[in-house]
């Protein structure tokens, strides 16, 4: 994996915790653990964030100045928002996403980042699912959910990753603009 300077970390809806009631029972994977070490990383590389929420959700991980924050009226995060224009100000061309939920606003934004034109990163364990029933009554538990929906994004709209990587490449990424900066 390897990443531009700037790659602009895209959280989406980061805001409950898992298990929270409001969704019903989430996968047993350390997402919140996850979303927060890619946080933390982009920061201390200086790297771009953007945190999107819903209206009147707290964030789990505030934004500090400079990150761009996003409230979300609907499914994708590029819908009602001024989200395409605050990344073109970056200059931003390739998105990492992680957060909630992989069936829902997280697999719509991505689909339609890729259909602007962005190459997108997912972060497998950096996002989360809840259990689902099919129309069947068959009740699907969330890491199988999860694995589904990122199964659905694989390929033609993103490229599947895990935190590790992500990590190394974050570093990586700042690293190479470092030493052109120094080379110039």
């Amino acid at each position: 994996m390897r990443l531009p300077a700037d790659a602009v970390l895209l959280i989406i809806d980061a805001e409950e915790p898992v298990g929270a009631p409001r969704h019903g029972a989430g996968d047993a994977s350390e997402v919140e653990t996850n979303i927060a070490a890619l946080v933390a990383a982009w920061r201390a590389e200086g790297l771009p964030l953007a945190h999107v929420g819903r209206p009147a959700s707290p964030l789990a991980i505030p934004p500090l100045d400079g990150e761009i924050a996003i409230v979300r009226n609907a499914t994708s995060a590029f819908v009602g928002a001024n989200l395409e224009a605050r990344l073109d100000e970056l200059g931003a061309t390739t998105l990492v996403l992680c957060g909630t939920l992989a069936t829902h606003a997280l697999e719509a934004s991505a689909r339609h980042a890729a259909d602007l034109g962005y190459q997108l990163f997912v972060v497998a364990d950096a996002c989360r699912a809840v259990d689902a029933v099919d129309l069947r009554g068959r009740l699907w538990p969330a890491e199988d959910v999860r694995a589904l929906a990122l199964a659905h994004l694989k390929g033609e709209t993103a490229t599947i990753v895990d935190v590790a990587t992500t990590l190394r490449a974050a570093t990586t990424a700042k690293a190479r603009q470092r030493r052109r900066a120094g080379a110039a």
